[in-house]
């Protein structure tokens, strides 16, 4: 199933003074599917260094799988990043990945039990409610409320952001080894956390459109218009877990009418796109009764394709409200 039509990334401007020294531009860093393997692991720090010594980002947003779908879930493991996590000098937006829990009882992950992986990850990672990480940490508006802080939302240079957690494997409604389908445990937490992503994302358009802010940015793990399958090989009901989601931010975007961008890794490959722009074959798919032509999706690079990082700006003067260039790791 192809998307709509195909954005070309836009070369970044960096943030800049007027010459009267007042700032203009506000820059992000996105990155996703990272680190993969020893090697990416022991080049991690060397990424957030570079990405520290560049002044014009003001925070970083990692998009999920802080490993591969191959390797240990281990405590070990989420501390070493969370250890590497702390090192950003700017605020860190961290979304969960399903490699991180969801996928965690697979054998080669240690055949643990994946709400129990999630427990951790919450009490890893999210340990302050309404609060980044980071050594500048940055106040957001969490779901703490729904057991879901790692949800949250904020505003920066009259753009509207929200971090939702949705990931890949189905949204976590992928059967775990050995069975067929899902386990009661497992349709309680995807409906909660369904149910959390929702509220959240309606939250986000009704705040911008009340604040009248200029641009919605998501971000998410799964990639749920994910081109590098093969259009014979999708069944609607392997990517069940997303359409209810799908549906709320095609509408909503609509709704908002101006522009929306969607950052996720999960797929690897960089995309940029409109998968529910009108005539898309994921608006079918779906079942998406309100396109959104005024939705652009950016999958980062990520796996073994994880080479670079997405440097991105919010410029008041572009042809865009965000401009985007991926930037290669230092060597």
């Amino acid at each position: 199933v192809a998307g709509g039509l195909v954005a070309t990334a836009a070369v970044a401007s960096p943030a800049h003074a007027d010459d009267d020294g007042r700032e203009r531009g506000y820059t992000f860093a996105v990155m996703g599917d990272i680190p993969y393997g020893d090697a990416q692991l022991a080049n991690f720090p060397r990424v957030v260094d570079q990405i520290n010594a560049d002044p014009d980002v003001r925070f970083v947003t990692h998009v999920g799988d802080i490993k591969s779908g191959s390797s240990l879930c281990s405590n070990d493991y989420f501390a070493r990043i969370r250890a590497d996590l702390d090192r950003f000098a700017d605020p860190l937006v961290y979304t969960p990945g399903d490699n991180e829990w969801t996928d965690c009882h697979r054998p080669n992950n240690g055949a643990f039990y994946p709400l129990e992986r999630l427990t951790i990850l919450r009490e890893v990672f999210f340990p302050t409610a309404g609060r980044t990480l980071g050594q500048k940490t940055m106040k957001v508006r969490s779901q703490a409320s729904m057991s879901l802080p790692e949800n949250v939302r904020f505003d920066r240079d009259d753009v509207s952001f929200a971090a939702v957690h949705v990931v890949g494997s189905n949204n976590g409604l992928a059967p775990w080894t050995g069975r067929t389908t899902p386990t009661d445990g497992q349709l309680a937490e995807v409906a909660n956390r369904t149910a959390g992503a929702l509220e959240l994302i309606r939250e986000t358009f009704a705040h911008a459109r009340e604040e009248k802010s200029k641009a919605v940015v998501l971000s998410l793990q799964a990639d749920m218009f994910d081109g590098t399958i093969p259009p014979a090989l999708l069944r609607p009901q392997d990517w069940s877990g997303f359409a209810r989601i799908v549906q709320t931010i095609s509408a909503e975007s609509a709704r908002f009418r101006k522009p929306v961008y969607l950052f996720n890794g999960d797929s690897h490959v960089f995309t940029a796109d409109h998968p529910l722009a009108p005539g898309s074959s994921w608006v079918t798919f779906y079942g998406v009764t309100t396109p959104a032509a005024n939705l652009t999706r950016i999958t980062v690079d990520g796996s073994t394709g994880a080479t670079n990082w997405d440097k991105v700006t919010i410029d008041d003067d572009g042809p865009s409200v965000l401009s985007w260039t991926k930037v290669p790791f230092a060597a």
